[in-house]
């Protein structure tokens, strides 16, 4: 089983040395992937506007650029995002920014791609909100063919592009794997139909992965694609909200984060995502502890899962 560190991004009150650390040690310790989430910005609940799930000052460092800045400092580990909202992006753009970072880093990046859940966040980059996830199918097509085409022609409902090069094509070029996330039809339509794996975020039983992966087989074959090349990923547990004291202390208990890992394995998960910020929230208050808590788990899940 693979394991992926969700970088923390309250690192930063250490200063850049110390997330440059934090990063190095990660890939010393073991670890596979290093995944960055991404919010530009977070909203406030207002008079027309629920609560937001996570609170509006959580630090976040920008996705694409915190995980070339990774790939300087690193030589080994893979590099991602979890996800980054393509449809709040424009794609064009995004494919250029990913295949700059896979050439920089020697061909580690993978791009992980959601939908987003937040109004606020759409509207403050200028994008709709609604019709988001018609959007992701068509933005996904467009990076592809940035990464694959010499020529690229792509003419869509929001995206065109007119015999236009992007260069240069980056170590992995068209084989760059994009992933998807999500827990829905929709999601999972689109993991069989355009991704190549699947990342999932709040796995709540066995019989629930099932059902998700069968769906997903399912759209790959209808689509001519080959079900077995595709991947799955899961967070050992979703980002802990505000008042769920469970979910914040999850990360204390390292034989059961161990042993939710083999849980996830045995469901056909062949990775599995540790949340750094969770262990912060945890009682981890320092890029120092944190890493002591990534060096343990990584055993404990390692020894678990052989």
């Amino acid at each position: 089983m693979q394991l992926t560190v969700e970088f923390p991004s309250v690192a930063y009150r250490e200063g850049p040395a110390a997330m440059i650390r934090m990063a190095q040690e990660i890939e010393r310790i073991g670890y596979d992937r290093i995944d960055i989430f991404d919010h530009v910005v977070m909203g406030y609940g207002t008079d027309t506007r629920e609560e937001p799930r996570y609170p509006p000052k959580m630090p976040i460092m920008e996705a694409l650029i915190m995980a070339g800045a990774i790939a300087a400092v690193t030589e080994r580990i893979g590099l991602g995002t979890e996800v980054l909202v393509l449809p709040q992006r424009d794609p064009t753009l995004a494919a250029k920014q990913v295949s700059t970072i896979d050439t920089l880093s020697g061909g580690r990046m993978r791009l992980g791609v959601g939908i987003g859940w937040q109004p606020a966040e759409y509207e403050a980059l200028g994008f709709e909100y609604g019709n988001r996830g018609k959007r992701m199918d068509e933005a996904i097509r467009v990076v592809r063919a940035c990464l694959r085409d010499e020529r690229i022609e792509h003419k869509g409902e929001y995206y065109t592009l007119d015999a236009v090069a992007m260069e240069p094509k980056s170590p992995q070029g068209a084989d760059l794997p994009i992933w998807v996330g999500g827990n829905s039809r929709p999601a999972y339509r689109r993991v069989g139909t355009l991704g190549d794996g699947w990342l999932a975020s709040q796995v709540t039983s066995p019989e629930m992965a099932r059902d998700a992966m069968d769906q997903i087989r399912e759209a790959a074959v209808k689509a001519g694609r080959d079900p077995e090349k595709l991947g799955y990923q899961s967070m050992i547990a979703p980002p802990p909200r505000a008042g769920d004291d469970k979910a914040r202390n999850f990360y204390a208990d390292e034989t059961g984060v161990a042993e939710r890992a083999a849980e996830l394995k045995d469901m056909g998960f062949g990775s599995v995502a540790l949340n750094a910020t969770a262990m912060f929230q945890s009682g981890a208050r320092s890029v120092d502890l944190m890493l002591e808590k990534l060096q343990s788990l990584h055993v404990a899940i390692k020894n678990t899962c052989a």
